[in-house]
């Protein structure tokens, strides 16, 4: 069943190109190609932390504001030099995410609650370091290069996203860690009755989601400034990457490589919306936007719910 909505993104994906192709004249430019790479470069990052969190069995709610604070964090640091730019930013990221670890792992706390919490907490962090107000980039040490270059013709940003997506993708399949985590995902008592470390495992999960939601910040500020209230909605567009690429919401199977096909997907679609938006014949706001949305999340979760109905009777009983 996986395998079958796996191939229907796809083609899903394949006709959303087709169709954008032969509907608008510079949907299939060089310029939106790349333009498009760049921008969903973040929202691959945050989605790839997503899936190994979802894969174990939680969920991060606070992915967008962890990253709308990672931008802050690195804007005031770019004027030092662009490593500490960047280093600031995953720094930020990671202590959030080592944060709602430490919280769902050590206090067993739901990662439900832990996640909101952490998101009210950045927020507000960012909007203090911030001044409430978009925070300014130094153009003189280099660091706007990592959202705004290229780099052998391709943008800096789809570089890293891409290697980020590379080592996940082994992470996944061939280490422990990968292993692991969809073992809690499946049963997290059974994997702690066989010996894992399930609360260190979670830790890392939390730990890795928290960095790249970082490094996704990085991205934001390096394209232009360090933007506090911005990453409103991204946890819901991680979400449904990830269970549109066919990993089940309550954890134990997935795949973070087909999570990349959810993201191009949901791209996709509002790249789409930004086009008909320009032909002037139908003009769809923000706001929206965000109700296209909270409809798409909506339809993958009851897809989800399918699925875990095709999937249950075959688990066996505990």
């Amino acid at each position: 069943m996986k395998e079958r909505q796996v191939i229907g993104v796809a083609i899903a994906v394949l006709a959303l190109v087709l169709f954008g192709s032969l509907r608008y004249e510079h949907f299939a430019s060089g310029y939106n190609l790349l333009e498009f790479t760049r921008y969903n470069a973040m929202f691959t990052l945050i989605s790839i932390g997503m899936a190994f969190v979802i894969l174990s069995g939680g969920i991060d709610l606070s992915v967008g504001s962890v990253a709308a604070l990672a931008s802050v964090v690195s804007a005031l640091l770019s004027g030092h030099s662009a490593a500490a730019a960047v280093a600031g930013g995953v720094g930020a990221g990671l202590v959030c995410g080592l944060l709602n670890g430490l919280v769902i792992a050590r206090l067993h706390i739901q990662p439900f609650i832990t996640t909101l919490a952490m998101t009210l907490a950045a927020h507000g962090a960012a909007l203090l370091l911030a001044d409430n107000q978009p925070v300014s980039v130094s153009y003189d040490t280099g660091f706007t290069e990592v959202g705004q270059g290229d780099w052998h013709g391709l943008p800096v940003p789809l570089w890293v996203a891409a290697a980020v997506f590379v080592a996940a993708l082994l992470l996944h399949r061939y280490s422990r860690f990968g292993r692991h985590s969809l073992a809690i995902g499946g049963n997290a008592e059974a994997a702690r009755l066989m010996g894992l470390n399930v609360e260190r495992n979670l830790l890392a999960v939390y730990a890795l989601s928290g960095a790249l939601a970082g490094l996704a910040g990085v991205l934001l500020a390096a394209q232009g400034s360090g933007q506090p209230n911005e990453g409103l909605g991204w946890d819901l567009f991680a979400i449904s990457a990830v269970v549109v690429g066919g990993t089940l919401l309550t954890g134990g199977m997935g795949s973070v490589g087909a999570t990349l096909l959810g993201v191009l997907l949901l791209g996709l679609v509002f790249n789409l919306l930004n086009f008909e938006n320009g032909l002037g014949q139908v003009t769809l706001s923000s706001y929206w936007q965000s109700v296209v949305r909270g409809v798409f999340l909506l339809a993958v979760v009851l897809l989800q719910v399918r699925l875990a109905r095709k999937v249950a009777p075959r688990q066996p009983a505990a």
